[in-house]
């Protein structure tokens, strides 16, 4: 027997389609006066606010697109489609902690993937 909860589902959010919930959240917490936003709540709605650059169904579709090309995984898709990287530079951020790292060519397909959708 543990303290800890299990686990029961597991699913990885864009910034834009985490901003969607806390859109939501936001409005229920204004329609009851007496429900105030927490301190951590307005941060994370500040957040998602000045960061998820697109609307939800094109993060998806994005992630969905990077999925496809070879040696990408969701987690992978979903910090790219995060940051939107504009070059080689920013786009190798993102694989520094990876056991694998992409060549040029692959580099290039991947932003310009991206740059459809930035």
């Amino acid at each position: 027997m543990t303290i800890f909860k299990e686990k029961l589902d597991e699913e990885y959010l864009t910034t834009a389609e985490a901003k969607d919930i806390l859109a939501e959240i936001e409005a229920d917490r204004a329609a009851d006066e007496e429900r105030e936003l927490r301190y951590e709540l307005a941060r994370a709605i500040e957040h998602v606010n000045r960061f998820g650059h697109l609307d939800a169904d094109e993060s998806r579709e994005l992630v969905e697109e990077l999925v496809e090309l070879e040696r990408i995984d969701v987690p992978t898709a979903v910090k790219i489609t995060d940051l939107l990287p504009e070059d080689r530079t920013e786009l190798r951020s993102v694989f520094a902690q990876e056991r694998y790292s992409l060549d040029g060519d692959e580099l290039d397909e991947v932003l310009d993937v991206v740059a459809k959708y930035a």
